[in-house]
């Protein structure tokens, strides 16, 4: 077997998880960073109106993209599952499923993103003076989807192989690169939405084409001919089983940020522009947790695969506790410095005193954001993807929404938007912990089928 590939069956249980969750936090590091750069170059070489134009595009594109993204995360459990018990026959057809998957959704999205996302805005009560470059955005943005896309779908594969590394390297030069044509087409060449849609659609059809080549060249098992590029039925039954309710889960999360983002739309541009700019903030407290709860799903699905329920145990204790401290730890930075970070964005103290309403009313609570994610990706690891994706539900979406709802109309005030999320977060994580104590999502019968 080539070293390329990494089984976390054996070995240090906590160097097994780091090794594999540093290289997708450093990626996902720079992926914050160069949505960091577009907020910056927005805000301060265009203005509030632009920095709030693609910032509330951003509920919408997870919306969209969110299903399929959530298909791949059980694509890369099943092909865990067959790595972690050496089914490597099955590791082959799966990969194979995985990129005609990956054609057909890129098409699908491409054709709906560009047609009827600019709609949805409407929907979204998205004021006049922003909607022109909102429509701009999000137009270009999804003519280019497919390189996002077939992305996701190759770095599942790598991911679910056990290398995150390269995938990590991929996306450090997408990260550059868009940071590169930011400038040039916003400062240089006078674009203003548009160029940041065309900075990132570019980057990230490099970081696809640099993955693909990985798959088409590659002398190990995982290696992609075009001519086996097919949809196995049976295979992708078992990708939809596992993949739907996650992208259910993804999509429910993103109504509910939908929602919410049109109820601080009709609070005007300021309010986007500051929520927008602490959202890309925030982002940074989200990477620790992401991380940890990607590696805990390979990590867990790969040792249910090889019957190994004693490290998924004694993994689960440890990825928890690290994201955990992690995410907290950033809250604290973002809830003491948040004045000083907002300025980074902008100068306009109007959308600082917005964004520091929110860094105080939510900082304080990423310990239960990190406790919900990681578990969900941990019982997704062990097949129990229904179980997040109807907590997510409940809570981040119908309670969410419903909250925000009732509350609006009695006390007309952003804080009631921004106090959703903890509130949720806070409920999520209690019944996770209490499934978790007191549920049945770790035994034998999940060797079937492997």
């Amino acid at each position: 077997m080539k070293t390329s590939t990494k089984l976390m069956t054996t070995g240090s249980i906590s160097k097994n998880i780091i090794t594999f969750a540093f290289p997708i936090f450093l990626g996902n590091l720079f992926q914050q960073l160069y949505m960091l750069v577009d907020t910056i170059v927005l805000g301060k070489y265009v203005g509030s109106e632009a920095l709030a134009a693609i910032t509330s595009c951003s509920p919408l594109i997870f919306l969209l993209v969110g299903l399929f993204s959530g298909i791949f995360i059980g694509v890369g459990v099943v092909i865990s599952k067959f790595f972690g018990a050496k089914n490597l026959e099955n590791v082959k057809k799966a990969v194979h499923t995985t990129v005609a998957f990956a054609i057909l959704s890129s098409i699908f999205l491409t054709l709906f993103g560009y047609f009827f996302a600019p709609k949805i805005l409407l929907l979204m009560k998205t004021p006049a003076s922003v909607l022109d470059d909102a429509t701009t955005y999000i137009q270009i943005y999804f003519l280019g989807i497919s390189s996002l896309i077939m992305f996701n779908s190759a770095s599942g594969i790598l991911q679910a192989m056990g290398d995150s590394k390269r995938p990590l390297y991929f996306l450090i030069i997408s990260s550059i690169t868009n940071i590169i044509l930011d400038l040039v087409f916003v400062i240089y060449f006078n674009l203003r939405t548009e160029g940041v849609a065309l900075a990132t659609i570019i980057s990230q059809g490099i970081s696809a084409l640099l993955a693909y080549r990985i798959l088409f060249t590659t002398k190990d098992i995982f290696r992609v001919y075009i001519k086996q590029i097919k949809l196995d039925i049976p295979l992708l039954k078992q990708f939809l089983i596992i993949g739907i309710p996650s992208g259910i889960q993804n999509s429910v999360i993103s109504i509910a940020n939908v929602f919410v983002q049109s109820s601080i739309n009709i609070f005007g541009p300021i309010a986007m522009a500051g929520n927008g700019a602490m959202m890309r903030i925030q982002g940074f407290a989200f990477i620790p947790v992401t991380s940890f709860a990607l590696a805990m799903t390979t990590y867990t699905s790969q040792n249910i695969g090889a019957g190994e329920f004693d490290r998924v145990k004694k993994g689960t204790k440890f990825g928890l506790i690290s994201a955990i401290i992690l995410a907290q730890s950033i809250g604290l930075i973002i809830y003491f410095f948040s004045p000083s970070l907002l300025k980074i964005f902008t100068s306009d103290p109007a959308v600082i005193e917005i964004g520091i309403l929110k860094a105080k009313i939510t900082a304080f609570f990423f310990i239960q954001l990190a406790i919900s994610h990681t578990m969900a990706g941990i019982y997704r690891g062990a097949g129990k993807s229904i179980i997040p994706m109807a907590v997510m539900l409940l809570f981040w979406c119908l309670f969410r929404v419903t909250y925000i709802t009732i509350a609006l109309k009695f006390f007309y005030d952003i804080r009631i938007v921004f106090s959703a999320y903890p509130v949720t977060w806070n409920l999520s994580a209690i019944v996770f912990i209490i499934y978790y104590f007191k549920g049945k999502w770790l035994n034998n019968t999940q060797l079937k089928n492997l």
